[in-house]
C-alpha cells in the first residue's frame, strides 16, 4: 500500500510538472515523463520478482517443465513494455508510431507464445490417445 502512495504522489506531480512544462518546452515534459516513468518501474521492480518467484513455485509444485513458464513471462513483459513504449510514443504526439508498436509488441507476444501453444497441443494430443 506504501508503495502505491508513492507510485500515485509521484504520478500526480509529474503529471501536474508536465501540464506546466508542455507550455514551453514539450521536450522536457517528455523526458520528465520518462524520468517518471522509470522511477515508478524501478519502485515495484522487487514486487515483479517476487510474481515470478511465486509463479516458478508453483510450476514445480505442478510438476510442470520451466519450459512452459518461460513463454508465459515473456509474454507478461513484452505486454508491460510494449504498452509503456506505446504510451510514451502517444505522449510525444506520434500515434501513428504507437500503433507500430502496438502491432509489433501483437506479434511478437505471439512469436514468444509459440512453444506454449506446441506443448499444450502436444498434451492435448497425448490425452486423446
Amino acid at each position: 500500500m506504501d508503495l502505491m502512495v508513492k507510485v500515485a504522489a509521484g504520478a500526480i506531480t509529474a503529471a501536474v510538472l508536465g501540464v506546466v512544462l508542455r507550455k514551453n518546452t514539450p521536450e522536457l515534459a517528455l523526458l520528465l515523463a520518462l524520468a517518471a516513468g522509470l522511477w515508478m518501474v524501478a519502485l515495484v521492480a522487487d514486487g515483479l520478482g517476487a510474481v515470478v518467484a511465486l509463479m516458478e513455485e508453483l510450476t514445480s509444485l505442478a510438476g510442470l517443465s520451466e519450459e512452459l513458464l518461460e513463454p508465459v513471462v515473456k509474454t507478461v513483459a513484452l505486454s508491460i513494455l510494449t504498452r509503456l513504449t506505446a504510451e510514451v510514443c502517444k505522449s510525444a504526439g506520434e500515434g501513428g508510431v504507437a500503433a507500430f508498436v502496438e502491432t509489433a509488441g501483437t506479434v511478437l507476444a505471439r512469436v514468444v507464445a509459440l512453444p506454449l501453444v506446441r506443448a499444450v497441443v502436444l498434451m492435448m494430443t497425448e490425452m486423446l490417445k
